[in-house]
């Protein structure tokens, strides 16, 4: 019998060192085969004068350029479907996954069997620390259609474990999963944070009974921020009586490989010896050790990969170490993501992410309940006005105290962020109910405030 207490895998658990010491080994096997087989990364190695036999280690990367996400759409422009990155002949590849395509087209990246596989037993590490257990219904809240990575590849890591995937998807809709969760009585539902909240909201109005009362367990989201604000993890769990665990990943390297243990003192990476993960100073590039409350971007490098494999690529996505080693015997580090870099505004020289503005309204519960989005209506990133926010009111808040309210929001932003923002009060309801997509915080546009 399976000791719950324990990682999914035993790489969970070996000696950090080990580890560093398998990275090195599988570095240089993964340099070589890009060597051979990567016509992007051949190029890119002899424009920076790198012979890939110089790549014997993980403190060598550091002489490797990055590869930014730009270079990857590039890559994909030259050559469809999969790039001038595809390193794996067109009849191994068994699967294709997409990106959400909020930038543009869909990044597709592709998978031989021995990917997919690596993809499913990450993915379920990651799902098994949050709290997935063999035998457990689990109902798939998010997108199961146009290839993201939350579909079909959550499914490989649910079938993983060993559990039973539900799999209705947000697709499917918010009446037929709360139908699901219902009839199923699920012990966990995974899905994005926002879209879980909603589900809550309306389960009265659909099913006649609180989500509360559907027996669920254990919440897993991940997606978009919110899953690590204190303030919306409390509206989760209250809402469905249940614990809430985050999980991260990203359409470039697997599906998930950061997720959150019972400690809940972030999420663990999961993935070393098929993902090298660093941390850099997003401004200088330079590596930073893993030790506890370093702050930085995520840069990956893939280990063991086949079909669209790649080096030292910028994740865009800044985090805080928040832990080194956890329960069950885990070694590797924890995090908590706190921005994109792709979503951060430069307020009059402070920067400033819109999820660290969200995690500030969300705590002003019951004043607002959290839903704001951010008007970005200037070229760039960059602004020397005050940024404008809008705010929905709370559910029964009349219009009459929107000036009381809004200079409260106003103030907790100013204190907290050091960002000046203009405050204009919405309807409750305003913004469009989470679904399908992940929730947008920043708008570049002015919305129609007559609707």
């Amino acid at each position: 019998m399976r000791d719950d207490t324990k990682p999914f895998s035993p790489m969970e658990t070996r000696p950090w060192d080990d580890i560093v010491q398998l990275q090195d080994r599988l570095l240089r096997e993964q340099v070589q085969y890009l060597a051979q087989h990567s016509d992007f990364y051949q190029t890119k190695l002899a424009d920076a004068r790198i012979d890939a036999g110089r790549i014997r280690s993980v403190a060598d990367l550091q002489e490797v350029p990055f590869t930014c996400k730009q270079e990857l759409r590039d890559s994909l422009k030259a050559r469809p479907l999969l790039g001038l990155h595809q390193a794996a002949r067109q009849e191994d590849i068994v699967q294709i996954q997409a990106s959400s395509g909020t930038t543009g087209s869909p990044a597709y990246v592709g998978l031989t069997s021995s990917d997919k596989a690596a993809w499913a037993e990450v993915t379920a590490r990651g799902l098994y620390a949050c709290g997935v257990r063999k035998g457990d219904f689990v109902l798939h809240a998010f997108a199961m259609s146009k290839g993201f990575v939350g579909g079909i590849p959550i499914y490989q890591g649910i079938e993983r474990i060993g559990a039973i995937d539900v799999p209705i998807g947000a697709d499917g809709g918010a009446d037929r999963l709360l139908i699901a969760a219902r009839d199923a009585r699920p012990r966990c539902v995974v899905g994005t944070p926002n879209y879980l909240l909603h589900l809550a909201n309306i389960a009265e109005e659909v099913i006649g009974m609180p989500a509360s009362a559907l027996g669920v367990e254990r919440l897993i989201v991940g997606g978009e921020p919110g899953g690590g604000n204190p303030a919306i993890r409390g509206a989760l769990e209250q809402a469905w009586g249940a614990k809430c665990c985050e999980l991260m990943g990203g359409t470039d390297l697997g599906c998930v490989y950061w997720a959150e243990s019972d400690d809940q003192r972030g999420m663990y990476f999961v993935g070393a010896d098929h993902i090298l993960a660093e941390l850099v100073d997003p401004e200088s590039g330079t590596t930073l050790p893993w030790e506890v409350g370093a702050k930085g971007e995520l840069v990956y490098t893939s280990l063991q990969r086949q079909a669209s494999p790649v080096l030292r690529f910028r994740s865009g996505d800044h985090v805080v170490v928040t832990a080194i080693g956890g329960p069950g015997g885990r070694t590797a580090p924890a995090i908590r993501c706190f921005g994109r870099t792709d979503d951060m505004l430069i307020v009059r020289g402070v920067n400033v992410f819109p999820s660290a503005i969200q995690d500030v309204v969300s705590a002003m519960a019951p004043v607002v309940l959290g839903v704001v989005r951010v008007l970005a209506d200037f070229e760039g990133h960059t602004t020397q006005g005050n940024l404008k926010l809008f705010v929905e009111r709370a559910a029964g808040q009349v219009a009459e105290s929107d000036a009381d309210v809004s200079a409260q929001v106003e103030t907790r932003i100013r204190n907290a962020l050091a960002v000046k923002v203009e405050v204009t009060m919405v309807r409750h309801g305003f913004f469009m109910a989470p679904g399908a997509q992940k929730t947008q915080l920043t708008l570049r546009k002015m919305p129609d405030l007559a609707m």
